[in-house]
């Protein structure tokens, strides 16, 4: 039984979640306490989060970046503010969906689902160049370092990779983000860009996504000297 970990600062809500997910057959667990939550996450081992943003103590995206650091697990941002701003910044941070309060119960259940079914699914071993991609474990390492990458970073290069040598445009990698079930905008794309070149580059592999001016992406292949 998967292991969903509610972390929400309202009794009422985590309660109400908790009684939701138990009767889709999860385990829903509340986080019961905020002075050390990033330990008590680590502790609990999860297989997914719902992390409110606004929470005691560390605020939720200030805690979303802690865990990044360390781990992949999926992470949805709920929250009761519906900007924009939130949304790209959470994105941004490495959170895998994001989703507002009042919330839907079955559109947080499919989304959930969605996301365990991408983690499933995502089984097999790639290679760029000399490094290892794993998408199931979300990383990707070379003989000396290994990297995590967020979901959304995932996506975008395991697609760019399978269409190597080719231009991308930017509606073929939204598309493949949508039908994965990451709903992020134009802004938060170019987020995730940033952030997966910057991480090529820390293994020598920089401008290895070359931009194609009113075209798209393409990724280089080529090896180090």
């Amino acid at each position: 039984m998967k292991k969903i970990l509610i972390v929400e600062d309202d009794t009422s809500i985590s309660e109400e979640l908790k009684n939701l997910l138990e009767n889709s057959g999860y385990n829903g667990v509340i986080l019961k306490g905020f002075e050390n939550s990033y330990e008590e996450i680590k502790r609990e081992n999860p297989d997914l989060i719902l992390l409110d943003i606004n929470i005691p103590k560390l605020n939720g995206e200030m805690l979303l970046q802690k865990i990044r650091k360390e781990s992949n697990v999926p992470i949805i941002m709920v929250t009761s503010k519906n900007t924009e701003t939130d949304e790209v910044l959470s994105m941004s941070y490495g959170a895998d969906d994001y989703i507002t309060k009042p919330y839907n119960p079955t559109i947080l259940l499919l989304r959930i689902n969605a996301i365990f079914k991408r983690i499933e699914n995502k089984n097999d071993i790639l290679t760029y160049n000399d490094l290892i991609v794993d998408p199931k474990k979300g990383i990707i390492k070379s003989d000396k370092e290994e990297l995590i990458l967020t979901k959304n970073e995932m996506i975008i290069f395991t697609f760019l990779l399978a269409n190597r040598g080719n231009i991308v445009t930017r509606d073929d990698l939204m598309t493949d983000l949508w039908n994965n079930d990451s709903y992020i905008n134009d802004n938060a794309l170019n987020v995730n860009i940033s952030r997966l070149r910057t991480k090529l580059t820390d293994f020598g592999y920089e401008d290895a996504i070359e931009t194609r001016k009113g075209q798209g992406y393409i990724l280089k292949w080529f090896w180090k000297d």
